[in-house]
C-alpha cells in the first residue's frame, strides 16, 4: 500500500482526505512513518490510516520495500471512539493494526455506513 493509493481508497468511498509522507528513501528522514492518510466521511466518522514502517521481503516474494499493513485509528467529532456494537471491527477499542488492504476495504465501507446516531441510541439502552 501507498499513500496515494490507500488516498484513492478513501476517496472513492466519499471521504475528504489528506495525506502525507513519512520516511523517504533515505534513512535519515525525520518522520517514523511511512506514510499517514486521514479521511472524513460525510457521517462525520474518520480514519486515521498509519503505515509505521517498510516491511521487507525475500527477493523472490516481492522486490524491496513494502507497505502491506496499517494501523487504524476510529474518530467521531475529532475524539478517537470505538463503533457502537455490531461492526466486525474497533469493538471496545479505537485502534486496529496491522491490517492489510483487504480489511482496510472493510473498515473504509462499515465506516462509511455508519449511522452516528447509532452511538445515543447505544448509550441509551447502555450498550456503548
Amino acid at each position: 500500500m501507498t499513500a496515494d493509493s490507500v488516498r484513492e481508497l478513501l476517496e472513492t468511498a466519499g471521504a475528504e482526505v489528506m495525506a502525507r509522507s513519512g520516511r523517504s528513501d533515505n534513512y535519515g528522514a525525520p518522520r517514523e512513518f511511512s506514510f499517514e492518510v486521514k479521511g472524513i466521511f460525510p457521517n462525520g466518522m474518520a480514519l486515521h490510516i498509519v503505515a509505521r514502517q517498510f516491511n521487507y521481503r525475500d527477493p523472490w516474494e516481492a522486490a524491496g520495500r513494502v507497505n502491506d499493513q496499517v494501523d487504524v485509528s476510529l474518530l467521531k467529532g475529532g475524539e478517537l471512539t470505538p463503533l457502537p456494537r455490531g461492526y466486525p471491527f474497533f469493538q471496545g477499542s479505537d485502534e486496529e493494526t496491522g491490517i492489510d488492504e483487504e480489511t482496510l476495504r472493510e473498515i473504509i465501507t462499515a465506516v462509511q455506513a455508519v449511522n452516528p446516531k447509532l452511538y445515543a441510541l447505544q448509550r441509551i439502552t447502555g450498550d456503548l
